[in-house]
C-alpha cells in the first residue's frame, strides 16, 4: 500500500496539467481553488494550494502539500489523494471512493462519511519520501567530489624532514 501510496504521489507531480483536460476541471500550483456554492467542479488538481469545497466535486480531488476542506453537506463523487495534506469534511459531506492520505490527516466531522477504503498515513517522515532518489545521488555527488580533492591536494614536503 506505501508504494501504491508513492506511486500515486509522484505521478500527481508530473501529470498536474493533464488532469485539466475539460472545461470543468480545475487544476493550480500556489493559488488556492474554491468551488463555489450551487457549481459541480469535475477533477481537482492542486499543488501548494487549498481547495475549498463549498458546491459539489463530480471527479476526483488531488491535493499536494495543502488542504482539502468539504463544507456541511457537500460531496467528492471520486478518490481523495493527498500527500503532505489534510482533509476536513464537515458534518453530512460524503466521500464517495476512495481517501488516501500520506503526510496528513483526515479530519471527519460527526456524520461525514467515506463510502471507499481510508487509508492514513499521519506521520510528517513520509514527506521525505518522494525526495529520497534526490537526497541519495547529491549525497553520491558529494562523496566523489570529496575523494577527488582529497586525493588531488599534495601536502607540502619540507627538505630533510624539518618542520619550520
Amino acid at each position: 500500500m506505501r508504494r501504491l501510496l508513492l506511486a500515486v504521489g509522484l505521478f500527481l507531480v508530473y501529470a498536474l496539467p493533464a488532469f485539466a483536460k475539460g472545461s470543468d476541471d480545475r487544476a493550480s500550483v500556489g493559488n488556492d481553488i474554491t468551488i463555489a456554492e450551487g457549481e459541480t467542479a469535475g477533477d481537482v488538481a492542486c499543488l501548494f494550494c487549498f481547495v475549498h469545497v463549498h458546491g459539489d466535486v463530480k471527479g476526483d480531488v488531488a491535493v499536494m502539500f495543502g488542504r482539502v476542506e468539504v463544507d456541511p453537506g457537500r460531496s467528492i463523487s471520486g478518490d481523495v489523494a493527498a500527500l503532505g495534506a489534510d482533509m476536513n469534511l464537515g458534518e453530512g459531506s460524503t466521500v464517495g471512493g476512495d481517501v488516501a492520505i500520506a503526510g496528513g490527516d483526515a479530519n471527519l466531522a460527526p456524520g461525514a462519511m467515506i463510502h471507499g477504503s481510508r487509508t492514513v498515513l499521519s506521520s510528517r517522515i513520509w514527506l521525505l519520501l518522494p525526495f529520497a532518489p534526490l537526497l541519495i545521488l547529491i549525497g553520491l555527488i558529494w562523496l566523489i567530489v570529496y575523494l577527488v580533492r582529497r586525493n588531488r591536494y599534495q601536502f607540502p614536503a619540507y627538505p630533510h624532514g624539518r618542520g619550520f
